[in-house]
């Protein structure tokens, strides 16, 4: 007889899983897998690789340096794309867990959906699709950096799901998984309340500003709005095949979203700088299609294969804020000048 075997610790949690979570959850059990098969972890789930990938990743670690809404902000508290992603992370973890679908999904797709981000915010994927091409869009860039530019240019070999998750965070599409539309729930939810929280703390909204019937829906508190929007997606979704808010509720989130893009958005305030940032990105854009030799080793490469502007479009959309500062000041701005303005 032969010896019976021992489960690993992700066979542990692959079958808790099959016991625990609602029968509409992705189980990981069910996923299309990576387009390059690879060993299992003994200790973690499918999942939750993708989750450590993404975390350990280059692009994550330069969210810490890319704009949210407001360029360059003078103080420590305004969010910038990395603090953005931990928020919709933490929102679509509550989301998910109460509703017993797969937390591990929806952590991943939500670490990884703005991965592609580009400098400077909108600002910055405005640039790139007047330089570049009309159709760039920071999601599809996002999907672009985990399959095709991170790790050297081998990507990061995510599953399809969370994939999946990565590029429908946004626009009319929607993920395959009920874990991947929690993502874009979440998404909205998160930077409609930071953003006014920014916009109050950078003086050019006040609460006050923000209409009474939607106040009186949604609440006052950066909290209570958040929990508000969050209760009522569960309470709408529990033990249903979709995911959804309330009506009363959904109007009123999508009221203060378009309340946000009128006075915060398309603010002449917020957005001054905008056409500065654009025209820098624009500069170094064209600078690189003329001077390719001068990316890194690891664009370069990739121009056997590819066009230039390609190549030199995800070099610059991949940058930091800082670093297309520094880096616009060493090409087109004298020494002598640095530091004096």
């Amino acid at each position: 007889m032969s010896k019976k075997t021992e489960m690993s610790v992700s066979d542990i949690f692959v079958e808790r899983e099959k016991s625990s979570l609602s029968k509409y959850a992705f189980l990981t059990c069910n996923t299309k897998g990576r387009d390059n098969p690879c060993e299992p972890c003994q200790n973690r789930t499918e999942y939750q690789r993708d989750r450590d990938k993404i975390i350990h990743s280059q692009s994550f670690r330069r969210l810490m340096n890319k704009t949210q809404v407001f360029l360059a902000p003078a103080g420590d508290h305004y969010r910038t794309r990395l603090t953005h992603t931990l928020e919709v992370t933490q929102i679509a973890r509550i989301i998910a867990r109460a509703l017993r679908l797969n937390e591990d999904l929806t952590e991943a797709a939500a670490l990884g959906h703005d991965l592609g981000h580009t400098p400077f915010g909108h600002a910055g994927e405005a640039a790139l699709q007047e330089c570049y091409d009309p159709n760039f869009a920071h999601y599809k860039q996002s999907l672009r950096v985990v399959e095709k530019l991170e790790k050297g240019g081998r990507g990061l070999n995510l599953t399809w799901e969370v994939r999946d998750g990565i590029v429908n965070h946004t626009g009319d599409c929607l993920a395959s998984t009920l874990e991947g539309i929690i993502v874009k729930f979440a998404d909205r939810i998160a930077y409609i309340n930071h953003d006014i929280d920014d916009a109050c703390r950078a003086g050019i909204l006040r609460i006050d500003d923000i209409p009474t019937e939607i106040i009186d829906v949604l609440g006052r508190g950066h909290g209570e709005r958040i929990n508000n929007m969050v209760t009522s997606i569960i309470d709408e979704s529990m033990d249903k095949p979709y995911i959804k808010m309330g009506d009363e509720i959904g109007d009123a989130t999508a009221d203060l979203r378009s309340f946000l893009f009128e006075n915060v958005y398309r603010n002449p305030v917020a957005k001054s700088e905008d056409a500065k940032a654009k025209e820098l990105l624009i500069k170094l854009f064209e600078y690189y299609v003329k001077n390719p030799e001068k990316m890194p080793e690891q664009y370069r490469n990739n121009m056997e294969n590819e066009p230039v502007e390609r190549c030199v479009c995800d070099f610059v959309s991949g940058m930091t804020d800082r670093y297309a500062i520094e880096t616009y000041n060493s090409l087109f701005v004298p020494n002598i000048w640095r530091g004096k303005c």
